[in-house]
């Protein structure tokens, strides 16, 4: 972003917010040749404000610990950390260490063809739980040395009848109960939800419920329809016959049922993902289904269970991953980002204000909009704008209000 396009976008942000106080920063993202994905999920966790809060406490944590360690978290954290103490309040900034180490980390992102900004997500969200986890896990078996536990931010000295004892022994006497289930981090206190599965026996009335837990929600896509509408279809009741006949417990063979699944706990953050891409035998490749997909500022969920907590949960909408083109393999990903009463574009490294009334814009194609573009194929192709990952937050969830103001260093270029 050049200096011209900074001072203006600070001047229209100051205006903007007028009689508030914020120190919020908006910094774009250099492109290291296809590497948008990436931006674009970056940009939208980073204006999810939990997440951010989370990382940000996770390097101040390991900073006071006086850890030195290079993993994807540290360099997102670092990342993070740079964007949130920049002097200026627009700029751009080259994530290279954290490019570097996603690359070094996994082949699949180590090369110039055009990644899914969903897949990375999912990829980064798992590389940081793991990061957790084995931090959990080296502190667990630091404190049994040293006859102490932590319990949140308190360390306390374990009982005589634990402090001695080894951690199989701990394990066979139910002491060390957390490794006898999986393992949560605070990816899964913020993003985590809980799908019921459904299953009613058409014959004996008999209903089992099987639970299963998510970090996103992967929903079809219709044209012309909602995100509501969406997500009514992805709980539609679906009836199992023929080969698909289920087998009963109560009846002991196998019989007609119904089947529907339903939201049985919300997530605090909310991350749905449009189903965009299909693979076409027919074309032996996958093809995009740009289609209008209409979705909320504010979201209320009505597919969920019976019992399910919070089921008058109201969503906001912070982020929005989109992808602009007409095939999978050849497009390119912006983020559209909420900070506090306004919208703002981030393209790679250009920052924008975004009007709210041009949201509809990112819905996707009409019919008509799809039919007069294969038709006419020698004219110039409109751009396939369609919202791809949607980050919803809960109205009621607050982001800690951790202190982050260290000495602001000198604009960087690159982190």
């Amino acid at each position: 972003m050049g200096a011209n396009g900074s001072s203006q976008l600070e001047r229209e942000i100051s205006t903007t917010e007028s009689g508030t106080l914020t120190n919020e920063h908006y910094y774009g993202l250099v492109n290291f040749g296809n590497t948008c994905y990436c931006n674009s999920v970056i940009q939208a966790l980073f204006f999810c404000r939990p997440f951010r809060e989370k990382m940000l406490n996770y390097r101040q944590t390991l900073k006071k610990s006086g850890t030195s360690k290079e993993t994807l978290m540290t360099c997102l954290a670092d990342l993070f950390h740079s964007i949130a103490n920049q002097k200026r309040r627009v700029g751009t900034i080259a994530p290279k260490r954290f490019i570097t180490k996603l690359k070094k980390e996994n082949e699949s992102f180590d090369n110039y063809v055009q990644q899914d900004a969903h897949e990375f997500f999912n990829y980064l969200l798992n590389s940081i739980s793991e990061a957790l986890i084995t931090d959990k896990k080296a502190e667990r078996e630091k404190s049994a040395r040293h006859g102490t536990i932590k319990k949140g931010n308190v360390t306390v000295n374990m009982s005589p009848a634990t402090a001695g004892i080894s951690k199989d022994e701990r394990e066979r006497n139910g002491t060390e109960g957390s490794d006898s289930r999986p393992e949560s981090t605070w990816i899964h206190e913020i993003f985590e939800g809980i799908l019921t599965n459904e299953t009613k026996c058409l014959s004996c009335d008999t209903k089992s419920c099987k639970d299963e837990n998510f970090l996103d929600l992967s929903i079809d896509v219709e044209q012309n329809t909602s995100i509501t509408h969406c997500l009514r279809v992805f709980s539609e009741t679906e009836t199992l016959c023929g080969d698909q006949k289920y087998y009963c417990e109560t009846c002991s063979s196998k019989q007609e049922a119904q089947k529907r699944m339903r939201i049985k706990k919300p997530p605090q953050l909310l991350a749905l993902h449009l189903k965009r891409f299909k693979y076409v035998d027919s074309l032996n490749r996958h093809t995009k289904l740009s289609y209008r997909v209409v979705f909320p500022l504010e979201l209320r969920l009505f597919n969920v269970s019976d019992d399910a907590e919070e089921a008058d949960q109201i969503y906001d909408l912070v982020a929005t991953v989109v992808h602009c083109g007409a095939t999978p393999n050849r497009g390119h990903y912006i983020t559209l980002v909420k900070s506090n009463s306004f919208w703002l574009v981030f393209d790679d490294d250009i920052v924008e204000k975004l009007d709210v009334s041009s949201m509809e814009e990112f819905s996707g194609m009409s019919t008509e909009a799809t039919a007069q573009m294969t038709s006419n194929q020698s004219a110039p192709q409109k751009n396939s704008e369609s919202a791809y990952i949607l980050f919803y937050q809960a109205r009621n969830y607050v982001a800690e209000d951790s202190n982050h103001s260290h000495r602001p260093k000198n604009s960087t270029h690159s982190v």
